[in-house]
């Protein structure tokens, strides 16, 4: 039994560790023109590395434009990826032009991840807990930055998987002001004990000042998919009349398979049109 019991958390310890790292054997993307700029931060006390891409019609025209903000925003991420998808859809006619700002990674288990008393947690990321620390740091440090440097509306999107979508969801909870639409493809949220589903339907009620828009989508993955279908459940009921949301559930993708098979339909559905 022993035995038994230790081999069950080992595989459970990967599977967290798979998720949470968000390894991935992902076909190599071409790299977008774009722009970066490097940050030095005193909020994280550190500098980041932040990708940019504009819409072909920025530098002739006048307009200002609404920013879709990612982590796993780096080069080596999930920026090239998601820069030509949106260019993609914006050729298209799909959605309106938007700008797409990546944050590159420096370590993302700390900054993606909120408290955790739980030991299994603890193990995958000993370094954890900074996901109010990021938030500060993308609200009073990147934000005015973007602003100061590009023509931006005060529409602000942002867009994320696995540890970087639980990051998005709790965000949605805990700050629901800094963005106005949050995409999040197989959210972590097993993560503290599933502490953001189990306090869901208390937040949700005190959530009617404010148009939001939330996309979610869960996988096979089986440390996902059971809280993503409680959140939706949660959301059926106790969601105000001012939140716009939609669940995607992907039984026949995988973990590393749902951010490229579900991106468009979360960027058709949630962006601007």
């Amino acid at each position: 039994m022993y035995r038994k019991s230790k081999l069950k958390l080992i595989l459970l310890l990967m599977s967290i560790g798979l998720i949470l790292g968000c390894q991935k054997d992902t076909p190599k993307d071409a790299i977008p023109d774009h722009e970066n700029l490097t940050m030095k931060s005193n909020i994280i006390n550190e500098n980041r590395v932040i990708n940019i891409w504009t819409p072909p019609a920025y530098n002739n025209s006048e307009q200002s434009y609404p920013v879709l903000y990612m982590p796993d925003g780096g080069i080596q991420e999930d920026f090239p990826h998601i820069a030509n998808t949106i260019s993609k859809l914006v050729k298209q006619g799909d959605i309106a032009p938007v700008i797409v700002v990546g944050i590159e990674n420096t370590e993302r288990r700390r900054d993606l991840t909120g408290p955790s008393s739980v030991a299994s947690d603890a193990e995958i990321a000993p370094v954890s807990d900074g996901a109010g620390v990021f938030r500060e740091f993308i609200r009073d440090e990147l934000f005015p930055e973007i602003k100061k440097r590009y023509r931006v509306t005060q529409q602000r999107a942002i867009v994320g998987e696995s540890a970087a979508g639980l990051f998005v969801v709790e965000t949605f909870f805990l700050n629901p002001e800094m963005f106005d639409i949050y995409l999040a493809m197989d959210p972590a949220i097993y993560w503290n004990d599933h502490d953001l589903v189990k306090k869901a339907p208390d937040r949700l009620k005190k959530m009617n000042d404010r148009q939001l828009k939330l996309w979610f989508a869960g996988s096979d993955a089986e440390d996902i998919f059971h809280d993503t279908e409680k959140l939706a459940k949660i959301l059926q009921v106790d969601a105000p009349s001012t939140i716009t949301w939609t669940y995607l559930p992907q039984p026949n993708e995988h973990h590393n398979t749902i951010f490229r098979a579900t991106k468009e339909t979360a960027f058709k559905w949630g962006l601007w049109k």
